[in-house]
C-alpha cells in the first residue's frame, strides 16, 4: 500500500476493472432472489449536481449492500429525452448559428436534436461513473430508444382503445415561452405581490352596476357572463338583466351558479370560459360562449378588439387599467399577494387558456393507485409522504398529455383531411379506414415527457414483449427519489404499472430531501452557492464525497453540506487507510493462524463484541433505509473502537518477542479489518476494494473483489454479552490516567507508578499489560486499601474503586484539590437532579420502570462517587 491516501491513484483503475469483470451485471437466476432499482433517469441536458450525487449515492449504497447479501441485484440506469429542456437547448444552439427553429422542417430539427443528444446526452452518465455508481451499464436505457418508443405507442393505443385517452377542448396551462401545454404537475406556484382590481360592470339599462374583482383584467375582454350565487338575495332582482361589458360593444348575461361564494367580495364574479378552468365549467353548465382573447404566444387575439389585438398580455393589462380609469369604471385597486403559476422549466407565467389537446382520464386509473398505497402494497419511507401522494391522487384531474413540441414521442394519431376520421395506429395507415382517402396526416404534437417516464420500471425490462427480465426483475424493489417529483413521476409509475402489468412497480418508495448549503439555503446558480460534485471528487476523492453525503442524513429530510463535512469524511478515509496500512505492514512475513483457532484475549472479545453490535446496527439501518444512521454507527466503531482503541491495545502483542501472540493478534486485527471494509464498501467502494486487494491474510481473503464478497454476519458464539462491561473497566482506567497526565502536564515519555485499589484484582492483573502500555506505567501495584499507600498521590475515582498515582514533583497540590472539588460539584449537581426526578411522583408513575431503575442506580453511583472525591480532597488538604 502507498504510504499516503491518494484516491486519484486507484479510482479510475478500479472502476475499469469492475466494468471489465462484469461485476455490475445482473441476469435472471432462479437460485437467487432479485433485488431491483431503476435509476430515476436524469435529463440528457443535465450536469451532475449535488442532488444527483446524493440520490445516486443512496441507490448505490443499497444495491452494493444487497449484492453482497447474495441477491441478484440489478441497478438499471438510463436517461430521459426531456422534451422541453432539450428542445430549448437545441433552439439556443441554432440561434447562435443564426437559425430559427420555426424556419426548419420537423425532420431537419429532429436531425439536429439527435446530433445534440449524441454529443452531450451521455455526459451525465459518465459523471455518475466517477461517483462509483455500480449500474448495469449494458442495460442503459433512453426514453426514445426503439423498444421504449414501442412501449409508449403500445400503451397510448391501449389507453385510447379502452376510452381512457380522448382529444378535446379544455382549459390547459400554456407556457407562452416554451410554446407548449403543461400538465398541472409542471406548473410551479410562487407567492407574488400583485393587485386586485375592482371594476364596475354597468347594467345595459343604465340602472346601476355590479362590482367584480380580478387579478387578470386583460381577460375581461373574453367575459361572457357575470355569475352570482343563487341564494344571494342582493342580486335576486337583477338576474334577468344584461350587462354592458366595459371597453367593448358586447352585452353579457348574469347567471346564478353555486360556484360563487356569496360572502367573498361583492358576491359577483366575471366569467371567462376560455381563460379559467372554473369559469370553463360554469360556462358548460350555462351554455356560455367561449371567446379566446389571448393567443398561444401570449398576445391578444383579434377577438380582444381594436386597440388591444396584437398586444402582449401584460401590455394589454396596463392599457385596460388606463382605459377603465379614464372611463370611470375602475372602482379601486388593492395590493394583493397570491400564488402565480410558472413554467417549471423557464419560469414564464403560465396562461390558462382553452385549447384542443389530448387528455388521459385519471379517475379510473387513480382509484387502484390509491387503494394499493392505503393497503401498504407500496410503502413510503418516511410514511409522511404517503399523505402527499394521496392528496395529489384524491384531487387529480385529467392529465393533459400532449405537447406542442418536436423532440419526443409523436402522438400516434392520424387524421383524414377528407372525412375528419381519426385513426390511432401503431404504424402510419396507408389509407383512411373510414373513406379510403390517401389524404392522411399525423398529429403534430408529442407526448408529455412524463408519459414515457411513467413506464420506466417495465419498459426498460422489455415491455411490451414478455421477456425473461420482465418476469424476473419486475416488480422492482425500491424507488429512491426526491419529494418534489411525487406527483410528476411516482404517482404516474404506480397507476401505469397497475394498469399494464397488473402489479405495483415497486414495493417501497424511499424519499430523500434536497442538499442545502451550510447555512440551510437551497443551492442555486443565482445565489452562487452551487457546488460541482466533480470538483469535490477531484480534490477529496469519490469516497469522501459519498460518505459526507451519507452521514447525518435522514429519510425525507433536507441535508446541509459544507467544506467541513467533506474534510471530516476525507480525514475518516485517511484514518482507515493508515489503520489498514498498519495491519497489512505488520502482517507481512508473519504466519497468521485461522481466527478462532486459539483462545481470544479479553481485548479481542471486546472488539469482536463491538464488531458484532456494529454489523447488526449497520445491517438493520440500511434495511430500514436509514443510511445516515448506518454511516454514523460505522464511523463511531471504526474511528473510536478499532483505530483509537483496539489497534493501540494490540501493540503489546505485536511488539512482543512471542511469535504466537503476534500471529494471534494479527488474526483478530485482520478479521475485524476485513469486516470493517465490507461494512464500509457500500459507502466508500474505491478505498475498500483497494485496501482489500492488498490484504495478506489468506485465511480471510476469499474474493477477487470486495464487491462480490459476502456481507458480514453476527457471530453469536463470540458475541460478548451486553451486560459484560469488564473490559470497559480496563479502558476506563486508561482514560482516567491519561486525563490525569494531560491535566497535570506530565510528558508522554515520563514513566509513572500506579496503585489500583478495589475492583476485580485478578481480572485487572490479567489485563495489566494494556494498562501498563497505554498509560506508560513502569509499575502497577494492586492494593487492598488506600491507607496502605503512604505516598502523596493524585487519583481517578471509578465505580469499582480508585486509581492512584504518586505525585512526586509532577503536580500542583492546590490545582489537584481544585480539580477534584470541581468533580465533586458536578457529582453533587447530578445527585440533586436525580433526587429531584425520583421525588417527582408523576415521573415515577409515568416513566418506564427500567428508566426509573436506571435513575436510582445513577443516584447511588453519584453518591458513592461524591463520597470518594471528598475523601481524596480531605486527604490532600491534610
Amino acid at each position: 500500500m502507498d504510504k499516503v491516501f491518494n484516491p486519484k491513484a486507484y479510482e479510475n483503475k478500479l472502476y475499469t476493472m469492475w466494468l471489465n469483470k462484469g461485476y455490475f451485471k445482473a441476469r435472471p437466476d432462479k437460485n437467487k432472489t432479485p433485488f431491483t432499482i431503476v435509476m430515476p433517469p436524469p435529463n440528457i441536458t443535465g450536469q451532475l449536481h449535488m442532488g444527483h450525487a446524493l440520490n445516486n449515492t443512496m441507490q448505490d449504497i443499497i444495491i452494493r449492500f444487497k449484492r453482497m447479501q447474495g441477491f441478484e441485484a440489478l441497478w438499471l440506469p438510463g436517461t430521459d429525452h426531456a422534451s422541453i429542456a432539450t428542445e430549448l437547448k437545441v433552439a439556443e444552439q441554432l440561434k447562435k448559428e443564426g437559425l430559427d427553429k420555426k424556419d426548419m422542417s420537423r425532420e431537419d430539427f429532429l436531425k439536429r436534436a439527435w446530433q445534440w443528444k449524441e454529443q452531450y446526452g451521455g455526459k451525465i452518465n459518465e459523471q455518475l461513473k466517477k461517483l462509483g455508481s455500480s449500474c448495469d451499464w449494458s442495460r442503459e436505457a433512453f426514453t426514445l430508444d426503439e423498444n421504449l418508443s414501442r412501449a409508449v405507442k403500445d400503451t397510448f393505443i391501449k389507453y385510447y382503445n379502452s376510452g381512457l385517452i380522448y382529444r378535446g377542448k379544455r382549459i390547459i396551462n400554456r407556457c407562452t415561452s416554451c410554446m407548449t401545454a403543461l400538465s398541472d404537475a409542471e406548473v410551479e406556484y410562487t407567492e407574488t405581490p400583485s393587485h386586485l382590481w375592482h371594476i364596475k360592470y354597468p347594467y345595459s339599462d343604465g340602472s346601476g352596476y355590479i362590482i367584480v374583482a380580478t387579478t387578470r383584467p386583460e381577460t375581461m375582454l373574453g367575459d361572457t357572463a357575470v355569475a352570482v350565487n343563487p341564494d344571494d338575495t342582493r342580486y335576486k332582482d337583477v338576474l334577468d338583466k344584461t350587462i354592458k361589458l366595459p371597453l367593448t360593444d358586447r352585452e353579457i348575461i348574469i347567471v346564478a351558479d353555486a360556484y360563487v361564494e356569496k360572502d367573498f367580495g361583492s358576491g359577483a364574479v366575471k366569467i371567462t370560459p376560455a381563460h379559467d378552468p372554473n369559469d370553463f365549467e360554469v360556462g358548460l353548465r350555462h351554455n356560455l360562449e367561449v371567446i379566446k382573447v389571448i393567443n398561444d404566444d401570449g398576445k391578444m387575439t383579434a377577438e380582444a378588439g381594436d386597440g388591444y389585438a396584437g398586444l402582449d398580455r401584460f401590455e394589454c393589462r396596463k392599457k385596460i387599467i388606463s382605459d377603465l380609469t379614464e372611463a370611470g369604471l375602475l372602482e379601486k385597486t388593492e395590493d394583493y399577494t397570491h400564488n402565480v403559476g410558472e413554467c417549471y422549466r423557464c419560469h414564464t407565467v403560465v396562461e390558462p387558456l382553452i385549447s384542443r389537446q389530448w387528455f388521459l382520464k385519471m379517475k379510473t386509473l387513480a382509484q387502484p393507485a390509491i387503494k394499493f398505497v392505503k393497503n401498504k402494497k407500496i410503502e413510503f419511507v418516511p410514511i409522511k409522504y404517503e399523505k402527499t401522494y394521496l392528496n395529489w391522487m384524491n384531487n387529480i384531474k385529467d392529465w393533459c398529455i400532449s405537447r406542442q413540441l418536436i423532440w419526443g414521442h409523436r402522438i400516434p394519431a392520424y387524421y383524414c383531411d377528407d372525412c375528419s376520421h381519426v385513426m390511432v395506429e401503431n404504424d402510419a395507415p396507408s389509407a383512411c379506414s373510414a373513406c379510403g382517402s390517401k389524404n392522411i396526416r399525423q398529429d403534430g404534437d408529442t407526448l408529455d415527457t412524463w408519459f414515457s417516464s411513467a413506464l420506466w420500471p417495465f419498459s426498460t425490462l422489455g415491455y411490451p414483449n414478455k421477456t425473461a427480465d420482465l418476469d424476473y426483475f419486475y416488480p422492482t424493489s425500491v424507488l429512491v427519489t426526491a419529494y418534489d417529483i411525487i406527483p410528476f413521476w411516482v404517482a404516474r409509475m404506480i397507476f401505469s404499472g397497475l394498469h399494464f402489468m397488473k402489479d405495483v412497480p415497486f414495493s417501497e418508495v424511499l424519499i430523500h430531501g434536497i442538499v442545502r448549503d451550510a447555512k440551510g439555503q437551497k443551492m442555486s446558480k443565482s445565489l452562487g452557492n452551487g457546488i460541482d460534485p466533480l470538483e469535490l471528487i477531484d480534490v477529496y476523492g469519490a469516497d469522501a464525497l459519498r460518505f459526507s453525503l451519507s452521514i447525518g442524513i435522514a429519510p425525507g429530510s433536507d441535508t446541509r453540506f459544507s467544506t467541513e463535512k467533506i474534510e471530516n469524511a476525507r480525514n475518516f478515509m485517511n484514518k482507515i487507510w493508515n489503520a489498514s496500512r498498519f495491519v497489512i505492514l505488520n502482517s507481512e512475513n508473519t504466519e497468521i493462524p485461522k481466527i478462532f483457532s486459539f483462545r481470544l484475549g479479553d481485548a479481542d472479545k471486546w472488539i469482536i463484541g463491538k464488531l458484532n453490535k456494529t454489523i447488526r446496527a449497520v445491517t438493520t439501518s440500511i434495511e430500514k433505509y436509514d443510511i445516515g444512521l448506518a454511516a454514523a454507527k460505522l464511523y463511531e466503531f471504526v474511528w473510536n473502537d478499532f483505530c483509537d482503541w483496539y489497534i493501540e491495545l494490540s501493540k503489546p502483542a505485536l511488539y512482543s518477542e512471542n511469535a504466537k501472540k503476534r500471529g494471534e493478534s494479527l488474526a483478530v486485527l485482520n478479521y475485524v479489518l476485513v469486516d470493517i471494509l465490507k461494512l464500509l464498501h457500500p459507502f466508500a467502494p474505491f478505498i475498500t476494494d483497494e485496501i482489500y486487494s492488498s490484504l495478506t491474510d489468506k485465511n480471510l481473503k476469499i474474493s477477487d473483489s470486495i464487491m462480490i464478497s459476502h456481507w458480514p454476519e453476527v457471530l453469536k458464539k463470540f458475541a460478548v454479552p451486553s451486560k459484560d462491561k469488564s473490559f470497559e473497566s480496563i479502558m476506563d482506567i486508561i482514560k482516567g490516567v491519561r486525563n490525569i497526565r494531560a491535566e497535570a502536564g506530565v510528558l508522554p515519555s515520563k514513566k509513572i507508578k500506579m496503585y489500583i485499589v478495589g475492583g476485580d484484582g485478578k481480572y485487572m492483573c490479567k489485563n495489566a499489560v494494556y494498562i501498563k502500555k497505554l498509560c506508560n506505567a513502569e509499575e502497577i501495584i494492586f492494593a487492598a486499601d488506600k491507607n496502605e499507600i503512604k505516598e502523596k498521590t493524585t487519583a481517578a475515582v471509578f465505580d469499582f474503586g480508585v486509581v492512584m498515582i504518586p505525585l512526586g514533583d509532577l503536580i500542583d497540590i492546590e490545582k489537584e484539590i481544585a480539580r477534584l472539588t470541581k468533580e465533586a460539584e458536578n457529582a453533587d449537581k447530578e445527585i440533586l437532579r436525580g433526587q429531584g426526578m425520583l421525588s417527582n411522583q408523576k415521573y415515577i408513575e409515568k416513566a418506564p420502570k427500567e428508566l426509573v431503575e436506571k435513575e436510582k442506580e445513577k443516584l447511588e453511583s453519584n453518591i458513592e462517587l461524591k463520597k470518594k472525591l471528598l475523601e481524596r480532597i480531605s486527604a490532600y488538604q491534610e
